[in-house]
């Protein structure tokens, strides 16, 4: 049952947004996690406009949907962050929530209703705005040392697979320092992407 009023898809748009800058239009998505056990409390504060941040679209743990801010405009999400050279990645993304308490303890897989609700998601947009695989990013990927999610348990592979976003094998155990264990290495994503 979704947390979300209006079903499985709703318009519950937040006051935070505005006009993208320049002739910015939407050439990559930014994912994220809630760090809320709750849409509810997700959508109030994606709404409230003392917060002052918000997203395009909101995916509960059932695969219900929320648009906040129409692509159109530009969301506040990525906060101070940059990806190939973007410096206001606000205005060139869209961004999406997905409902999920976040770090660990806490952090748990990503339910397969929101997986495949994001799944079409992402392929929408990617037709619709030409984006390219490799400019569907983690807010991890734009901000490193300042944000961690959408988190370990999000799976970009799957995502890669279906050609929504790459994936990089994980350094070779030979490779791996104490500070990489499992060889997940943001610089080298980085160096990469």
């Amino acid at each position: 049952m979704t947390h979300m009023p209006g079903g499985a898809d709703t318009d519950l748009l937040s006051p935070n947004f505005g006009a993208r800058r320049g002739t910015a239009r939407p050439d990559m998505v930014v994912l994220h996690y809630t760090g809320m056990t709750s849409a509810k409390d997700a959508l109030e504060r994606l709404r409230d406009p003392a917060s002052k941040v918000s997203c395009h679209y909101l995916i509960d743990l059932d695969g219900a949907r929320a648009k906040l801010v129409r692509p159109r405009h530009r969301a506040w999400h990525a906060g101070v962050s940059s990806w190939g050279g973007v410096r206001d990645v606000n205005s060139h993304s869209i961004g999406i929530e997905l409902v999920n308490p976040g770090a660990e303890p806490d952090c748990h897989p990503f339910p397969e209703p929101q997986t495949t609700r994001l799944e079409a998601l992402l392929a929408h947009l990617i037709r619709r705005f030409s984006i390219r695989p490799e400019r569907v990013v983690g807010h991890a990927c734009i901000a490193p040392g300042r944000k961690i999610d959408p988190g370990p348990k999000f799976d970009w592979r799957r995502l890669a697979l279906q050609g929504l976003s790459v994936w990089l094998d994980p350094e070779p155990a030979e490779t791996r320092t104490e500070a990489t264990p499992n060889g997940a290495d943001p610089s080298r994503f980085q160096r990469a992407a």
